[in-house]
C-alpha cells in the first residue's frame, strides 16, 4: 500500500493531481482545498490511501494523517465509498466533522452532495466515540491539571480551530463539567460551543 507520495506535481484539476516521482505519473484525487494548495512544477507531498478493486487501484491524497484517517473511518460507514468519503472531507474542515459527531448533527453530513438522510445518521452513529483518539483525547483520563486543558486546546487546534477560540471554549467547558469527568466530556462541550459560536456569527 502507499501511505505517502512525493514528488513533482506535473498536472492539476480541481479534484487531480498528477505527482511525478523519477519519471512515474501518479493520479491522486484530492479535494479542491487540497489541489489549491499546490502549484506545477513544484514539490508535492501528500499522505495517501489507496482503495483496490477487481478492476481498478485508486489513489487518495490528503494534506494530513488526520484527514488520511478520517477518509478511512468514514469509508467504516456503510453506504459511504471512497468518493463520498472524499466529498465530505472537501465540503466539511476536520472540526466540523469531529464537531457534527460529537453534537450527533447528522444535518452537517445531509448538507453534502450525494450524502442522503439515511447515510448521514449512520454516520453520527458509526462514528459516535471513535474520534478522540486522533485528538489525543483519552475517555479514561481524569481532568487534574492545567496540562489535560492544554492537551484539549491542543485537539482542537489540531482540527482547525483559531487557537483562541479554542482556549475560550476550554475554559468555559471546563468550568461546566464535575470534578472527576474525562477530557472527553470536555472536548465535547467546547466543540459544542464553537459550533455555536459559529452558527451565530454565520447567521449575522
Amino acid at each position: 500500500m502507499i501511505a505517502s507520495i512525493r514528488g513533482i506535481l506535473s498536472a492539476k484539476t480541481s479534484h487531480q493531481l498528477v505527482v511525478d516521482v523519477s519519471g512515474v505519473g501518479y493520479l491522486i484525487h484530492v479535494t479542491p482545498n487540497t489541489s489549491a494548495k499546490f502549484s506545477i512544477g513544484e514539490e508535492t507531498q501528500l499522505f495517501t490511501a489507496m482503495v483496490v478493486r477487481e478492476d481498478a487501484m485508486t489513489l487518495f491524497g490528503f494534506q494530513s494523517s488526520l484527514e488520511q484517517e478520517l477518509f478511512d473511518l468514514l469509508r467504516s460507514v456503510t453506504g459511504v465509498g471512497p468518493k463520498s468519503a472524499l466529498a465530505i472531507l472537501g465540503a466539511l474542515s476536520t472540526a466540523e466533522i469531529a464537531s457534527a459527531v460529537a453534537l450527533d448533527n447528522d444535518a452537517a453530513f445531509k448538507a453534502v452532495s450525494g450524502i442522503g438522510p439515511k447515510t448521514a445518521k449512520l454516520i453520527t452513529v458509526t462514528l459516535a466515540g471513535k474520534l478522540s483518539h486522533l485528538v489525543l483525547v483519552d475517555q479514561t483520563d481524569l481532568v487534574s491539571a492545567d496540562s489535560d486543558l492544554g492537551s484539549v486546546v491542543e485537539a482542537l487546534v489540531s482540527l482547525g480551530w483559531p487557537e483562541r477560540s479554542a482556549q475560550e471554549a476550554v475554559r468555559e467547558a471546563s468550568a461546566s463539567v464535575k470534578k472527576g469527568e474525562g477530557r472527553e466530556v470536555i472536548l465535547r462541550l467546547a466543540l459544542s460551543k464553537l459550533g455555536a459560536s459559529k452558527s451565530a456569527s454565520g447567521s449575522k
